[in-house]
């Protein structure tokens, strides 16, 4: 156990303060105009109520995996498989939207300075994938402490554009505040609710935290409640400043030209949107480190319980990562920045995770009633309202994601049954139930080689 409570909260603010707020603020104006400030406030609302589920799950269950690990406890083998897989795959794709989120703020940064950068983004956003899978790869302790210094240099940042932002912003800009209705709010919170995942992948972390049935819960409770109030600022002093009109024109930039309005010139950094643009870019890399993380112990525990390969589930001999789950996790993030608009990317990742929410929701309350006397050390407040109202709440707004995005998912769902039939016949899928903690086993060093 390397990871401090400051390194496990941290893990969930940097994922959740990444690409959502930066890429996606200009494009939920697009969708709702100034209404966006009320997506991104009933979003909160909404994942709080998971967030709650999740605090108690992680507490009664401390096992590396997330949500994945607790509907193993509760669930029949394949239901387990189908929530691995989609957790799985969330994160993965959430680390493509993070990747290409810090290509076009890296760009912007360049550009600001008078240095436009060579070549397309999309190389910065796959060099970016390929050099935080190889920090992974050698050391998770580095990974998470690196996790902690970023996150809280952007927070001061995004700080920094509140404070002069709250001095400049224009409550006008939100008068009329449903200029497209009030019902465009709902696909507004379906393209940004993948802002608000990151705090479930504390839990995937479990193992490697200290004391954590205490501090897991502790510490997605502090990253959901952190990450809501920065985001209501922030996007409150971006309209205020900006515009709806002006953020929907800027797309994934809107937060850098808002703070072209109304931030000074800083000595060394330069302009108000240059430091901005720095932000951004330091606040994408922090949220692609945590999925990285994120997605490649989903691909562990699933290894180490036999629901993948065997392989997947192995701590390396020598660097002592997961690093065959961490390159498989790669290799998907790396062929989703090639080939998938930001766009789809940010309703794919938003659709899994309101999915495997409402499985995770669901789990908690059947573990209630088939393990009533386990051992709790955080309990859910106003149970069974609370896990109820988190799948009300999901279900509402994954039916709000376009139907193209459900086609790509139960396309994803379709190559995952393919997977675990494969691995049935071969007998690698383990039984139903969920297995005894154990430590994993090691890479034989001749394989490690290969690897």
């Amino acid at each position: 156990m390397s990871l401090s409570l400051l390194d496990a909260t941290m893990v969930g603010i940097g994922a959740m303060i990444g690409a959502g707020i930066f890429v996606l603020t200009g494009l939920a104006v697009e969708i709702s105009g100034p209404a966006a400030i009320v997506a991104f406030a009933l979003n909160g609302g909404v994942t709080t109520f998971t967030a709650l589920s999740y605090a108690e799950l992680a507490a009664a269950i401390p096992r590396n995996g997330g949500g994945y690990a607790y509907v193993r406890e509760v669930f029949s083998a394949p239901v387990a498989f189908v929530m691995g897989w989609t957790r799985w795959f969330t994160y993965m794709i959430a680390g493509s939207l993070y990747a290409l989120g810090f290509a076009s703020n890296f760009v912007e940064f360049g550009h600001i300075y008078g240095y436009p950068l060579p070549g397309p983004p999309v190389l910065y956003a796959l060099g970016a994938v390929v050099t935080l899978v190889a920090l992974n790869a050698l050391s998770t302790e580095a990974s998470g402490r690196g996790e902690t210094a970023i996150t809280l240099l952007k927070i001061a940042i995004l700080g920094v554009f509140v404070a002069f932002g709250l001095t400049a912003a224009d409550a006008g800009e939100f008068d009329p505040l449903f200029t497209e209705g009030a019902l465009s709010v709902l696909p507004a919170m379906g393209l940004t609710f993948i802002a608000f995942q990151g705090y479930d992948l504390i839990a995937t972390v479990t193992e490697e935290v200290e004391n954590p049935q205490v501090n897991i819960p502790r510490a997605i409770l502090l990253s959901v409640a952190v990450t809501v109030v920065v985001y209501l600022f922030v996007v409150f002093v971006a309209i205020g400043t900006l515009g709806a009109d002006g953020l929907a024109g800027a797309g994934e930039t809107a937060i850098a030209q808002a703070a072209e309005g109304f931030m000074p010139t800083f000595p060394i950094v330069g302009t108000g949107a240059a430091l901005i643009a720095f932000g951004a870019v330091f606040s994408t890399i922090s949220a692609l480190n945590a999925v990285v993380i994120g997605s490649s112990r989903v691909a562990f525990a699933m290894g180490r319980e036999r629901q993948l390969p065997a392989r997947l589930g192995r701590f390396h001999h020598r660097y002592g990562t997961p690093l065959v789950a961490i390159l498989a996790s790669a290799v998907v993030m790396l062929v989703a920045v090639l080939v998938v608009p930001i766009r789809i990317v940010g309703n794919l990742a938003s659709l899994f995770s309101l999915l495997g929410f409402i499985i995770v929701n669901y789990a908690l309350i059947r573990l209630r009633r088939r393990q009533p006397n386990l051992q709790r050390p955080f309990e859910v407040p106003l149970y069974p309202v609370t896990p109820v109202l988190g799948i009300v709440c999901n279900v509402l707004l994954a039916l709000f994601i376009d139907w193209f995005t459900w086609v790509l998912a139960i396309g994803w769902l379709v190559v995952g049954g393919g997977v675990y039939l494969l691995l049935s016949r071969r007998d690698d899928v383990g039984p139903a139930g969920p297995p005894e903690i154990q430590e994993p086993e090691p890479i034989d060093p001749a394989e490690g080689a290969d690897d």
